[in-house]
């Protein structure tokens, strides 16, 4: 018999694949309907780790399913290459940052060739080449067109350390999310995207897409759809030179107004000044002076303590003319809603913890239907109202539609519904990025450049570094491409005047809002994708990736998607049908894995010693995709043991006479893991596709045992379920041992017999305190887990636990399941063979 050596196999079908162009993707077969399948393609940074298998070894098992089912399966792969990362590691080596890319990409492509994968590579694509990024730039000019790209002045976060502005999103606790520096707050003109247009669209169109529910909460959560009341205090004092004498502030709690003992401004404010009484003037200053020092994230911890200061200046209450105090504290941020809270201590815990502070009044108007210690905590409830003049005694719902209507009928307030979602400040002081295709001419104003000039290139540069505060168009410490001299140089295209190119690059997030359109038509230099292609192919079926980008790239693209839609790019207004995001793989002490723990798996090393099919089928086996779990090296040994015995199995049908009838035992096995396994691929269960190869083997090795014999079409059909996981090893043992003349990855998928499978169906007996309510037909030897969930999923039956808690159930296997509700613990029954 041949021994496995999969590093000798491994190489050889990668190369008969690739002269096949197997997986090179025709645009339209007859008779198939086109599946994109989709993972978030790679930032090259120069050497592929084990997630970066995981990521995309694991989703193609799915897509070789899906190609023997009879789909048209698309898995393109690219490189998105601009970035922070590339241009830091370059001033590191004193390189180009083009040239440590390029050699990245170069290396990491003969990686990801080696996992086997069914990646179409005629389809590439790669953000830094200026074919693609040309449409980066004439996406944004389309943008700037309809006023979804324009350019304000507004506070930023700015990253110290890596000398750029972040989104709201690139900031993770306080800190930019690729080196983790404390973010500081500047005030400086920016390039926006006008994300906030789609705000009530990203949320009500989210609803129908197969994604986590996880995912969906993380992005209404960041949209933070508020719907409430704006409220217009009067500022008292007649000396004020104010134009405008109100102070606006928004709250979901209208019917807490005759709770407001105080209103707090945030630092920002631009009423302060012209607030402030003389007495108050030196201890403000102090005071704001102590803020500018602090970030954004120190400012709104709840854990630290609440600061603040007086102004001396009051407000009136705009239902009973009551004098409230002006107050400043840093827990309000300027850029966030109005910049300014009406401040009800005894319904909202952080005025709560203010008040006490500074000794201020507290006011219950809302009161619970139990006892409450409002001098130990806030009551954030609801209620009936109390102390709130002709509203007493209404519900708290009622009383805040009754309240909204007096308050907008004396023309002091009014129903308003506010998102948390800002615009997406676009604009990076960086080297590696794409150029934002504006003219900057000191007549007329900002510019676009003409279509025609697309792309404009990133010039060579000798000196990228960053300066220090990023200030563009070449005054002192300017963006990076503001030393190009010549490259900025050229014409107004309104008056023929000098005139500047923009110095600013994009943000990168940019060059992946779209990357998938570009797959379906990479080579096109006419527009970015035509729309028939695009119509092939998108949306993109099933989309895999991580959870960092719940609220980044996910976001970033549906708004992209929705704006390409309105202006007739597109047919389409969500670009990712399906989401299955991915878990975190940790080292062997289960800790996250960094070259300082010395916890690194190198997935190279793994393949020299076990080989790529071992590696994506132990990945696959590991745990269930969406959790990953710690690296094991006994799991792995385990697996290569598998493959092993599964080599053996299959080349002993050589030596053996080959049955030449089929006998219903043998198909009865065979159709329960085709089913079985077709099932757990196709709903991303790769970990219990393994498992159930596992013990299919275990089954054929115990009927061999019993002198039952296989046809060669049983060891076809093994090896098919066998071929999505395991690639080059079924492909070795489909040509060569069984001398098929075709691959095996042009073969269909199994198909089993449901009538035979039907025979073995059994009736479960369904309890609920021992009353039997129904009964189940269901497969043989099914696990308690799995009967529960049939019987939690039927409308009837379900019924019977509604409103109870479920903590006890009986479980006789193949016979019955008793619930027991509000029970104290569960213990399961086995029959007496078992």
């Amino acid at each position: 018999m041949k021994k496995y050596n999969p590093q000798k196999i491994e190489k050889k079908w990668q190369r008969y694949w690739e002269a096949k162009k197997l997986h090179h993707t025709e645009d339209a077969i007859k008779d198939k309907d086109n599946f994109m399948l989709l993972t978030e393609f790679p930032y090259p940074s120069g050497d592929l780790h084990i997630g970066h298998w995981y990521a995309f070894a694991t989703p193609d098992i799915l897509g070789r399913y899906l190609t023997m089912n009879g789909y048209n399966v698309m898995y393109p792969i690219g490189f998105d290459a601009f970035g922070l990362p590339a241009e830091n590691a370059a001033i590191q080596r004193n390189i180009n940052p083009r040239d440590w890319t390029e050699e990245n990409i170069a290396y990491m492509t003969k990686q990801l060739k080696s996992i086997g994968a069914r990646f179409d590579w005629s389809r590439t694509v790669k953000t830094i080449d200026p074919n693609y990024y040309k449409w980066t730039q004439w996406i944004f000019l389309k943008f700037y067109e309809k006023g979804l790209a324009y350019r304000t002045k507004t506070k930023v976060n700015w990253c110290p350390k890596d000398k750029t502005v972040l989104a709201n999103e690139q900031v993770i606790s306080g800190c930019c999310d690729r080196c983790g520096t404390p973010v500081i707050q500047k005030e400086r003109e920016q390039w926006m995207f006008k994300i906030t247009e789609y705000a009530q669209r990203l949320l009500d169109e989210m609803n129908s897409l197969d994604w986590p529910e996880t995912i969906k909460t993380a992005q209404r959560n960041w949209i933070g759809k508020s719907q409430g009341t704006k409220i217009k205090f009067k500022v008292h004092g007649a000396s004020l030179n104010i134009k405008d004498p109100f102070i606006e502030v928004f709250t979901t709690r209208a019917d807490t107004l005759f709770g407001a003992t105080y209103i707090v401004l945030a630092p920002e404010h631009e009423l302060i000044a012209k607030l402030v009484t003389n007495d108050c003037i030196g201890q403000v200053n102090n005071y704001l002076e102590q803020v500018k020092k602090k970030t954004e994230f120190e400012r709104t911890n709840l854990e630290k303590e609440k600061t603040g200061v007086n102004t001396g200046a009051f407000v009136l209450n705009p239902l009973n003319g009551e004098k409230i105090p002006i107050w400043i504290a840093d827990y309000v941020i300027g850029s966030y809603g109005t910049g300014a809270v009406m401040a009800v201590p005894a319904h909202d815990q952080r005025d709560f913890e203010f008040a006490k502070k500074y000794s201020l009044p507290l006011r219950p108007v809302v009161i619970p239907n139990q006892n409450w210690n409002f001098e130990e905590k806030a009551y954030e409830g609801e209620g009936v109202l109390s102390e709130s003049d002709q509203f007493n005694g209404l519900k708290s719902e009622v009383a805040r539609e009754e309240i909204t209507e007096k308050l907008t009928e004396n023309k002091a307030g009014f129903k308003e519904t506010v998102y948390r979602l800002h615009d997406w400040v676009l604009s990076r002081q960086r080297y590696w990025g794409v150029p934002i295709p504006m003219i900057y001419c000191q007549s007329c104003g900002y510019q676009k450049v003409s279509e025609k000039e697309l792309p404009i290139k990133l010039p060579e540069l000798q000196d990228f570094k960053p300066a220090d505060d990023g200030s563009p168009r070449g005054k002192a410490g300017n963006s990076p491409l503001a030393r190009a001299s010549d490259w900025m140089k050229t014409k107004c295209p309104h008056c023929k005047k000098d005139a500047q190119k923009e110095t600013d690059t994009m943000d990168t997030f940019v060059d992946s809002s779209w990357y998938f359109l570009r797959y379906t038509d990479p080579k096109n230099k006419k527009i970015f994708a035509s729309k028939e292609k695009m119509t092939h192919w998108l949306p993109v079926h099933h989309y895999f990736g991580g959870a960092e980008h719940n609220t980044m790239h996910l976001l970033y693209s549906r708004f992209f998607t929705k704006a390409l839609f309105d202006l007739g790019y597109i047919d389409f207004n969500e670009p990712f049908l399906k989401r299955t995001n991915r878990g975190f793989i940790l080292g062997p002490d289960n800790q996250k894995m960094s070259k300082s723990k010395g916890n690194v798996i190198d997935p190279d090393e793994e393949v020299k010693k076990y080989g790529a099919d071992t590696v994506r089928m132990y990945l696959a086996f590991m745990g269930p995709y969406e959790n990953g779990g710690p690296w094991n090296p006994q799991g792995i040994k385990g697996v290569s043991r598998f493959l092993n015995r599964a080599w053996n199995f299959v080349q002993n049908s050589q030596n053996k006479k080959r049955a030449t009838k089929n006998d219903s035992t043998t198909e009865l096995i065979f159709s329960k893991f085709i089913k079985e396994i077709g099932h757990d691929i196709k709903n991303s269960r790769f970990n219990t596709g393994v498992s159930g190869l596992m013990k299919l083997t275990n089954e054929l090795e115990r009927l061999l045992g019993q002198k039952f014999k296989l046809s060669k079409n049983y060891y076809e059909i093994y090896l098919k379920l066998l071929a999505p996981f395991a690639p080059h090893f079924a492909e070795e043992l489909w040509q060569e041992i069984l001398e098929n003349k075709t691959s095996i990855h042009l073969e269909s998928w199994p198909r089993f017999n449901k009538n035979i499978l039907d025979k073995e169906m059994i009736n479960i007996i369904i309890q609920f305190n021992g009353k039997t309510r129904g009964v189940i037909k269901t497969h043989k030897d099914l696990k308690e887990e799995s009967i529960k969930a049939i019987v939690l999923n039927d409308l009837k039956l379900s019924g019977y636990l509604k409103n109870k808690s479920l903590n006890k159930t009986v479980f006789i296997q193949n016979k019955l399941i008793n619930f027991l509700p509000n029970a104290p613990e569960s213990r399961r029954l086995l029959p007496k063979d078992e």
